[in-house]
């Protein structure tokens, strides 16, 4: 199976996320997250826990890391690795620019 080309996604206003806080970003049948650390350190990362599938935007952000709202798994959100139990599989991370306010997730299309 031949994979998509990459691209370049304008996926938000930096605006739209608080420090320390989480965007839901669906693409392509996809869900990711945007994460905002304190400084403006821009993180996307796979949306949803590889636990039981649960959507991460609702999770707790601190110190470079997300924590899954159902189970407390966490991730570091520079790497996807997963850091507690019950997760085990890591979550993939995409490239982040800011550009004119703008947030761009660099994606498989």
């Amino acid at each position: 199976m031949e994979k998509g080309h990459l691209a370049e996604i304008n996926a938000c206003a930096i605006d739209e996320i608080d420090e320390e806080d989480v965007l839901r970003f669906d693409h392509n049948g996809r869900t990711y997250v945007i994460i905002r650390m304190m400084g403006d350190d821009i993180y996307c990362m796979d949306g949803q826990c590889s636990h039981e599938q649960v959507h991460l935007c609702d999770g707790l952000v601190m110190d470079h890391v997300i924590e899954c709202p159902k189970h407390n798994g966490r991730f570091d959100v520079r790497t996807g690795k997963a850091l507690a139990a019950p997760v085990y599989e890591h979550l993939k991370t995409y490239p982040v620019q800011v550009r004119e306010g703008r947030v761009f997730v660099t994606l498989e299309n």
